[in-house]
């Protein structure tokens, strides 16, 4: 897994407090379960797999990052979001994720991917932390009656001429 290489400070996007702020938000969004023995998603290995993948927005996630922290400042008397208590980031993510925001659905996306895939997030759900492919997953069959309304609606497309 790539997360587990290797990065310089300089090589991760995004500056320090960016970063630190980026990793208290999505610590807030997957926090850890002691219940379920997981790690939350500003767990290092994860939130370093986090700065990969987001690599390519660095610009959105800046200014994401940048908003989210003015936000916390004007409604905390001055104090950034990462510096924020638990429970304060917690609700103000809350808040978040009622927005539409594009940088929030991205980051989501993004956190949620890497938390996934992470083998002790695997191992937790009773999976094997391994690729789908060649071995598979069994799934187990379902009602496929459910299906006859998409059967009888027929196809939704032309046939072209070769």
């Amino acid at each position: 897994m790539g997360n587990q290489e290797s990065l310089l400070a300089s090589d991760l996007p995004l500056s320090e407090s960016h970063r630190e702020i980026l990793r208290t938000l999505i610590g807030s969004i997957i926090p850890a379960s002691e219940e379920y023995d997981t790690p939350g998603a500003d767990d290092p290995l994860i939130f370093k797999d986090v700065l990969i993948t987001s690599g390519s927005y660095t610009d959105m996630f800046e200014a994401g990052l940048e908003d989210i922290d003015r936000q916390a400042m004007r409604s905390h008397n001055g104090v950034g979001f990462a510096a924020l208590s638990d429970t304060d980031r917690r609700v103000m993510a809350e808040q978040l994720s009622r927005t539409l925001n594009p940088f929030l659905r991205t980051l989501v996306s993004i956190t949620t991917q890497c938390y996934y895939r992470d083998d002790r997030v695997m191992q937790a759900l009773g999976m094997d932390p391994r690729p789908p492919f060649p071995e598979g997953f069994t799934i187990e069959d379902g009602d496929w009656t459910l299906l006859e309304p998409v059967r009888r609606r027929g196809k939704l497309y032309r046939d072209i001429d070769s």
